[in-house]
């Protein structure tokens, strides 16, 4: 699995995901630190990215849209550190990988992961 950090999460988690043997890159190391929600949307679908952010709205967009990728997980836990991130990222692909192939949005929350498979409006 091919992960996307994006712009919101520390650059130290790639390091730690990497080291976990997860291909990472993050949005300030490929061009799109600035790039619309839209646009980091594309280019993970293009190039078979999961997306990883903070952001509620990469959300919005897939379940407003009838795209069945990209993957998004969406971590709903605020001041984690890359190693954290790391863990966590680690453990969600561990859960869901198959879920994730396949197109799903996934919240992960302090009590716990919820998986929805995309595109909602199936």
């Amino acid at each position: 699995m091919r992960l996307l950090l994006d712009q919101g999460l520390p650059r130290s988690a790639v390091f730690h995901l990497q080291r976990r043997g997860i291909d990472s890159q993050h949005t300030g190391d490929c061009g799109l630190s600035t790039a619309e929600d839209s646009v980091i949307l594309a280019k993970a679908r293009e190039q078979g990215w999961t997306i990883v952010t903070l952001d509620a709205d990469f959300h919005t967009e897939l379940a407003m849209s009838v795209a069945s990728k990209p993957s998004v997980i969406r971590i709903r836990i605020e001041g984690l550190r890359g190693e954290e991130i790391a863990a966590i990222v680690a453990d969600v692909i561990q859960s869901c990988e198959e879920d994730l192939e396949q197109g799903a949005m996934v919240s992960v929350t302090e009590s716990g992961i919820r998986v929805r498979h995309i595109p909602l409006n199936q």
